[in-house]
């Protein structure tokens, strides 16, 4: 590579990280705070709040990463013209056409970071935060098993724990099932212990009794079970994880391209769904090179101007803008039928032309005033 291109591809890679590194960061502090709050609540410590937010950078970063170019190659382009190097560089023969090599090698080594993230990174992160997400909603007693206060789990259940010991027992135990109007049910036990099992947690009670209020044609029974041990189902209470979905983008691309049963009564998606997304994972990467191609291409457009190039960066923006508009209705269309998944490529194909179009206006010529026009105006000035 001539030492032009390196010298304009580093300049842009600086850049780069710095923007990238802003955008993640801004991201990450407001997720974080989001998910301290949520996970503090549950009771869980601050390594599980770091974990959380670390295992949603992933996804992220691949959105950020076309948006960080673009800014890296608007941004550089205009630093190289405002500090003249632009012009020299033109001055010495350099159309636009060559002084895009560089830039479009830039934008491909971004590309080639997207296509890492979303087909291997972002799968892998995103299953494991399925699988701490149902680990952490197994952990009933840090979810509402609380001593020393009420808890209501759900409407008409009410929850008291007197204390729970080190070992993990519960001392004092105090349920209240009031679901029924018709048939009310009190639980008081001396201990309880909580059992994880495979069909969900069961808590189970010990030297206890069970008072059972029913109520039909306008009388009432009351009936008073006492028992040594006692297991109770406690899945009817909390959600334990076993119906939660799982996230389409904690997959594989080739699994999603011929997505089978298993994966979609796990997702409990539509196979229109699960190929949209596998073609949208395929597309991301070429929105890179053409957001760094956009940001550069444009301000090359108009001649030199006290006021900056403000007008090019806002036509910039608004062409990137545009893109991402018909990217997104691509992938809504492609969701509703999948016999249309070639409009997610519309989106890049016209980032391109768009791009193309541009350095061809940018390489014309400029057409210089005749001598008869500069005389008239010289006269019309005197």
């Amino acid at each position: 590579m001539p030492r032009i291109d390196r010298y304009i591809l580093s300049q842009f890679m600086t850049l780069f990280g710095f923007f990238a590194l802003v955008l993640v960061s801004v991201y990450w502090i407001n997720r974080a705070v989001s998910l301290f709050e949520q996970l503090i609540s549950d009771g869980q410590t601050a390594l599980v709040v770091l974990e959380f937010t670390a295992l949603t950078l992933p996804l992220v970063i691949s959105v950020v990463l076309p948006i960080a170019a673009f800014a890296a190659s608007a941004y550089g382009t205009n630093r190289l013209a405002s500090e003249s190097e632009l012009v020299a560089m033109q001055a010495t023969g350099m159309s636009p056409w060559r002084l895009a090599r560089p830039v479009l090698v830039f934008g491909v080594l971004v590309g080639l970071m997207v296509a890492l993230l979303v087909h291997a990174v972002v799968p892998m992160a995103r299953g494991r935060l399925a699988d701490r997400q149902a680990e952490i909603a197994q952990n009933v007693t840090a979810q509402f098993l609380r001593a020393g206060a009420f808890q209501y789990p759900v409407k008409g259940v009410t929850l008291y724990i007197r204390d729970i010991a080190a070992d993990g027992r519960l001392m004092d135990f105090f349920l209240e099932d009031a679901r029924d109007p018709n048939n009310q049910a009190t639980y008081t036990a001396t201990e309880a212990l909580l059992v994880r099992t495979d069909a969900g947690p069961r808590l189970v009670m010990m030297r206890g009794m069970v008072q059972n209020l029913r109520r039909s044609d306008g009388r009432q029974s009351l009936s008073v079970t006492r028992f040594s041990e006692l297991a109770y189902d406690l899945g009817t209470l909390i959600d334990t994880g076993g119906s939660r979905r799982r996230d389409l983008r904690a997959y594989s691309t080739l699994r999603l391209l011929d997505p089978d049963p298993e994966l979609l009564a796990a997702t409990g998606a539509t196979p229109d769904k699960a190929l949209a997304e596998a073609h949208e994972r395929l597309s991301k990467p070429f929105q890179a090179p053409v957001a760094a191609l956009l940001g550069f291409a444009m301000l090359l457009l108009g001649g030199f101007s006290r006021f900056g190039v403000w007008r090019q960066v806002i036509w910039a923006v608004i062409a990137l803008i545009a893109v991402q508009f018909l990217a997104t209705a691509a992938e809504n269309q492609v969701a509703g039928n999948a016999a249309r998944w070639p409009l997610i490529y519309v989106s890049p194909l016209l980032g391109a032309l768009i791009c193309v179009v541009v350095l061809w206006l940018a390489a014309r010529p400029r057409r210089l005033r005749s001598p008869a026009q500069t005389g008239e105006t010289k006269e019309s000035a005197a």
